[in-house]
C-alpha cells in the first residue's frame, strides 16, 4: 500500500502546485463524483489513487478505472490527506490528463452559447461559473488573461465535475479572445453592473437569440474597462429590491440562463 513517501504519491502530490501541473500537463481531480465525471471524460483519468475503505465503498469507480487499463492504486489516510486538499477527504483522488482545447477549435460551427472569464482570482466563483455554464448548456468556457487556472484544486471542485463537460480553452489575450469569437458569428456581451443595456429588455427585445459570448470579470473589480468596451453591449441585471448588486455566481446564472432560454 502506498505512503506518502512512495515516489508516484509525491510525484502526485506536487500537482497542487500551478507550476508543476503545467509542466507536467497533469492536475488532480478529488472526490468520487470529480472521479466519476473524469472516468467519462475526454481526456480520461492516468492513475486512481484510493484508500481501501473508499475503493470498497466506490467499487464501481474502481471497476471502470480498471476496465479502462487505469491503475488503481491503494494507499494509506496518511497518503490520501497529502494528495487530498479538502478537510475532509472522500477517499479517492485522481491524476487526470489537461483538457485545453485550442480557442479556434472552441469557436468552430460556431457555438451557440460560451462563457468567458476574464480577470476572476477567486477559484471558488471560477468553478461555479464553469459548472453554471455548463449547466445552462454552453459548449466553452475560456478562462482569458489573468484568471485563475482552471485546475486549482478549489476550482476543479467548484465545477462538480462540469471541467469534464465543456470545451475549456486558456487564452492569454482576453481582447483577442472578443475578436476571435466576433469573427466565429457570435455577439459579444459584457456582463457589468453600470451596463447601459437592461438584460430583461435586451431579451425582450430579441437581444439574446443569436449565438452569444457573455463576458464575466471579478467580483471585486469587474470587467477591465477596455474589454468591456469591446463588447457589442454592456448589460446590466435588473436589480428589483433593495440589495447593492448580486454576487458573480448569481449575475453569471441570470445572464446565461437568460441566453438558453432564448436560444431555445
Amino acid at each position: 500500500m502506498f505512503t506518502p513517501r512512495t515516489p508516484r504519491v509525491v510525484a502526485a502530490r506536487r500537482l497542487h502546485r500551478r507550476r508543476d501541473r503545467d509542466a507536467a500537463g497533469r492536475f488532480l481531480a478529488e472526490g468520487p463524483q470529480a472521479v466519476r465525471e473524469a472516468l467519462t471524460g475526454p481526456a480520461g483519468v492516468l492513475e486512481l489513487f484510493g484508500t481501501p475503505v473508499a475503493l470498497d465503498r466506490y467499487a464501481e469507480l474502481a471497476a471502470a478505472a480498471t476496465a479502462a487499463g487505469v491503475p488503481v492504486s491503494p494507499v494509506t489516510d496518511e497518503a490520501l490527506a497529502a494528495l487530498a486538499e479538502t478537510v475532509a477527504p472522500q477517499g479517492l483522488v485522481a491524476v487526470c490528463a489537461q483538457l485545453d482545447v485550442p480557442l479556434a477549435a472552441a469557436l468552430a460551427g460556431p457555438p451557440r452559447l460560451v462563457a468567458v472569464l476574464a480577470g476572476i482570482r477567486d477559484p471558488g466563483n471560477a468553478g461555479t461559473v464553469l459548472r453554471t455554464a455548463d449547466a445552462a448548456g454552453a459548449r466553452a468556457v475560456v478562462f482569458a488573461g489573468e484568471t485563475v487556472d482552471p485546475y486549482n484544486g478549489k476550482c476543479v471542485r467548484s465545477s462538480a465535475g462540469s471541467l469534464f463537460h465543456v470545451d475549456l480553452v486558456r487564452a492569454p489575450d482576453p481582447a483577442g479572445v472578443v475578436a476571435a469569437a466576433r469573427a466565429a458569428g457570435l455577439r459579444v456581451l459584457a456582463a457589468t453592473g453600470h451596463g447601459d443595456t437592461d438584460l430583461d429588455e435586451l431579451a425582450d427585445a430579441g437581444g439574446l437569440a443569436a449565438p452569444t459570448a457573455w463576458l464575466f470579470g471579478s467580483e471585486a473589480h469587474g470587467l477591465p474597462a477596455e474589454l468591456a468596451a469591446a463588447a457589442d453591449a454592456r448589460v446590466r441585471v435588473p436589480l428589483h429590491g433593495r440589495a447593492e448588486s448580486l454576487n458573480l455566481a448569481a449575475a453569471a446564472a441570470v445572464c446565461l440562463y437568460a441566453s438558453a432560454r432564448a436560444l431555445r
